[in-house]
């Protein structure tokens, strides 16, 4: 395995590069581009990606340690069935609309500021996350462990209690509507 330890990429294109069993420790990527890229066994360790575009990413067996995203696109990435998702994920001013987290466990990740638009995160483990002011319209939560996750500040989620595990999960008083959408009733 070829390996790259604190390196810094500027405006660098990922996508046209294969990165098949690559690994990266404390790399910097400004500005770069990995849309449509296939990521297959690649260790990303405490990396750091500004501004980057990772739209219709597909990590396949990726491995992700203390990986901090912040205003990149993520456009319909795949983080499904990973390689291993550790703790310590961070998502800063990101837009991952149409992103699948499908059956990962990504727990503890932090997204802040950032539209989750029809985010897919069935099946997905997400204990102690946080969602700070995260748009969610369209999120599917199906079947995820929610369990103490922090949605306070977040708005447009849909969650079914009888269909995800919830506990002390938190929830505004005014995103207590988000827990209630199946019922079709009005909250005034």
């Amino acid at each position: 395995m070829k390996t790259f330890l604190e390196e810094t990429y500027q405006k660098t294109n990922f996508s046209a590069t294969p990165l098949n069993l690559t690994e990266y420790e404390l790399c910097v990527f400004k500005e770069c581009n990995f849309n449509g890229a296939q990521l297959q066994d690649v260790k990303f360790i405490d990396c750091d990606f500004f501004d980057a575009n990772l739209s219709l990413l597909n990590l396949g067996k990726t491995i992700l340690r203390g990986v901090n995203f912040k205003g990149c696109k993520l456009l319909g990435a795949k983080f499904e069935n990973p390689g291993e998702f550790a703790y310590s994920l961070t998502f800063e001013n990101c837009l991952l609309d149409h992103a699948s987290f499908h059956q990962a466990k990504i727990k503890r990740t932090h997204f802040k500021n950032c539209r989750l638009h029809e985010v897919d995160f069935s099946r997905c483990d997400l204990s102690e996350a946080i969602f700070d002011n995260c748009d969610l319209a369209g999120a599917v939560f199906e079947n995820t462990i929610l369990e103490k996750v922090d949605f306070i500040s977040s708005y447009n989620f849909s969650i079914d209690p009888e269909t995800n595990r919830i506990r002390k999960a938190k929830f505004s008083r005014n995103g207590i509507s988000g827990l209630l959408t199946k019922y079709d009733i009005q909250i005034e």
